[in-house]
């Protein structure tokens, strides 16, 4: 598998996965099929976007259209199953730790094909992973994930791209290394989520 068939995989699971857990949170909001296709679409493109603007390129859903038709077939399927059975409890919030971990991923190689360093890849990986999410949430009228006391969201981000970028540095495969990044990213998502882990929070008290 070369690369550029690598990263375009990532791109659409990245998208789709995004794409239901906007839909799902829409529907949590009772808004109608308009607002869940919007706020699905707000929720895949939001962070890639972005990135493309900072690294100077067309944003990605312009030039290929395709995602666009990907994101709105997976917010319709998403209704369709919902209407017949009952979406699980944690099903944002899996959904969400799946499409964190594909598009932050999908992020940092775009960057390193981009002729940036490791650092910046790391940086535009984060940010291709979360923003999305952040407009969804304050679209939906709740706080961003990575606003809530002490959650493990953007920290996920971080650590699963630099663990990509590391083991390539050290001679691992792509692929491999992709693999290992994603893995990372959902391994930590998932156990904050199950074992409620959190990040230290910084307090200052009123001496007053």
């Amino acid at each position: 598998m070369t690369p550029v068939e690598l990263l375009r995989i990532f791109d659409l699971a990245g998208v789709a996965v995004f794409a239901i857990s906007g839909a799902l949170a829409a529907g949590r909001k009772s808004l109608d099929l308009l607002g869940v296709v919007v706020i699905a679409i707000v929720t895949a493109v939001g962070g890639g976007t972005l990135r493309d603007l900072l690294l100077d390129r067309s944003a990605f859903w312009i030039v290929n259209p395709t995602y666009l038709l990907t994101i709105i077939a997976a917010a319709l399927c998403t209704m369709v199953y919902v209407r017949f059975r009952r979406a699980p409890e944690q099903a944002l919030l899996v959904a969400d730790a799946l499409g964190l971990a594909f598009f932050s991923i999908s992020g940092a190689q775009i960057a390193e094909a981009s002729g940036t360093g490791g650092l910046i890849a790391v940086v535009m990986g984060t940010i291709t992973g979360v923003f999305g999410g952040v407009l969804r949430d304050v679209l939906c009228a709740e706080i961003p994930m990575i606003l809530r006391k002490g959650n493990i969201y953007a920290t996920a981000a971080i650590v699963g791209t630099s663990a990509y970028v590391v083991l390539q540095d050290a001679g691992v495969i792509k692929l491999w290394a992709a693999v290992a990044g994603i893995l990372v990213i959902v391994a930590l998502r998932l156990a904050a989520i199950i074992w409620q882990l959190s990040l230290p929070v910084f307090t200052l008290e009123d001496r007053r």
